[in-house]
């Protein structure tokens, strides 16, 4: 056991750290259309309704071609697939600075969406090659604190580059897109050599080792057909979708307007950038202790259940909140509780899932979640349109957590009545 821990360890130092850091600008060129949207939406006329839409339409592309995606990738193999991702989406991102119209913003946040679906639910895919599922909780924690960090460097960084407004004739909005879309191209051509396809074609893993991980990964392969059928139908899955769908809903409805409430609040364009990454700081513990903890103890449902709530009490105390300071520290709050459910949350799926199965079903979850990456920051725009303030939009971001909370605890009774004879967790009770 001690051997191959060993060699789970020397995985994780060598793919974990490049996959977070792919994962970083992924979420940068993701989510920079909310740092862009101040002077953006002046400079070329968009209304709340037209950003929230077009920040949210990317969900439409990106959730539609998940499931085949992520079969694709089992298929052709992670390294030749992400990079046909990365390059596609840098060369995308980098094309919102040629937006000039509210057809070409949803046109182009759409393709983006299209391009990008692959890339999350192939990591997560990509991470079950290599790691059984005791560490799965705790590698996906490790992996996506790449998501707060995108969020604490992302936003003072594009508030030096809105800064460039003017330069070689361009507003500082397009300068934003073209340099943080860029980057991804060039990682894309390092994906090539540094992503084996999996443990067996990994040069730096002695053949030993190679044994280890395979002989551990095979014990721990849950029961069930692997075919992508049986997972599509299974009610399991089917209930972790909808949840995922509440959770997207509001978690985007924050993600995306973040940087316009805290402009709404009174700070400058330069001083939001600064301000939304303290919003993040204090989310990066809470994902690492909270993904440990649930490794540790085998038990995913309420290590995201509980911070599902937590999120929701925030949330309504922001709704609820007499002034600026006590609301942004509620968002704050709010964050918090939204991360450290994250290793729980994406190793779910896993449980009781394999093979082609396991491919697809975690790229459906990642479809549902999606739609509610969509209706979050359009809701939140609309909402703002018609009332004045973003009040009523905590208000449903925190039932939309409450919701989710409830379904993962069904899902959690589901799996319990259904325990799995190859599930370590399952012996104990647990998910």
């Amino acid at each position: 056991m001690a051997e191959q821990d060993q060699a789970f360890s020397k995985c994780a130092w060598r793919l974990i750290p490049f996959m977070g850091l792919l994962y970083l600008v992924s979420f940068i060129d993701r989510t920079n259309a909310g740092l862009a949207a101040h002077t953006m939406n002046r400079d070329l006329g968009f209304s709340p309704a037209v950003y929230g839409f077009g920040a949210g339409v990317f969900f439409i592309g990106y959730a539609a071609f998940q499931v085949p995606s992520n079969v694709i990738l089992e298929r052709m193999g992670a390294r030749r697939w992400i990079f046909c991702i990365m390059a596609a989406w840098g060369l995308l991102a980098a094309a919102n600075a040629l937006v000039r119209d509210p057809i070409s913003f949803y046109a182009v946040r759409f393709l983006l969406g299209v391009a990008e679906a692959g890339f999350f639910p192939g990591m997560l895919l990509y991470l079950n090659y290599w790691f059984p599922r005791r560490y799965l909780a705790r590698c996906i924690a490790y992996f996506m604190v790449a998501l707060p960090v995108s969020f604490i460097v992302g936003g003072p960084l594009s508030s030096f580059i809105l800064g460039m407004d003017g330069m070689a004739s361009l507003h500082g909005w397009q300068w934003l897109f073209l340099l943080e879309g860029l980057p991804a191209v060039v990682l894309a051509f390092v994906v090539l050599g540094f992503l084996p396809d999996g443990p067996a074609r990994a040069s730096w893993l002695t053949d030993k080792e190679k044994s280890a991980i395979a002989a551990r990964l095979s014990a721990e392969e849950p029961a069930g057909r692997p075919d992508l059928w049986s997972a599509l139908r299974d009610p399991r899955l089917l209930a972790l979708a909808c949840a995922s769908v509440f959770l997207y809903a509001g978690a985007f409805g924050i993600y995306l307007w973040l940087p316009q409430i805290v402009l709404a609040m009174g700070y400058s364009s330069f001083a939001t950038g600064f301000v939304v990454a303290l919003c993040y700081v204090a989310s990066i513990p809470a994902m690492i202790l909270v993904g440990h903890s649930s490794s540790r103890r085998g038990e995913r449902i309420w290590h995201l259940a509980l911070p599902c709530l937590f999120s929701a009490s925030s949330l309504v105390l922001a709704s609820l909140a007499p002034s600026n300071a006590i609301a942004l520290v509620a968002l704050a709050l709010a964050l918090i509780g939204n991360f450290a459910g994250v290793g729980p949350n994406y190793s779910l799926p896993s449980s009781f899932l394999r093979g082609t199965a396991a491919a697809g079903g975690i790229g459906l979850v990642g479809t549902f979640a999606n739609v509610g990456a969509f209706l979050g920051p359009t809701f939140t725009g609309l909402l703002l349109q018609g009332s004045g303030d973003y009040k009523s939009g905590f208000a449903v971001d925190a039932v939309a957590y409450a919701l989710t909370a409830l379904i993962v605890i069904a899902v959690g009774r589901a799996l319990m009545a259904r325990p799995l004879a190859s599930d370590p967790a399952a012996e104990t009770g647990h998910a």
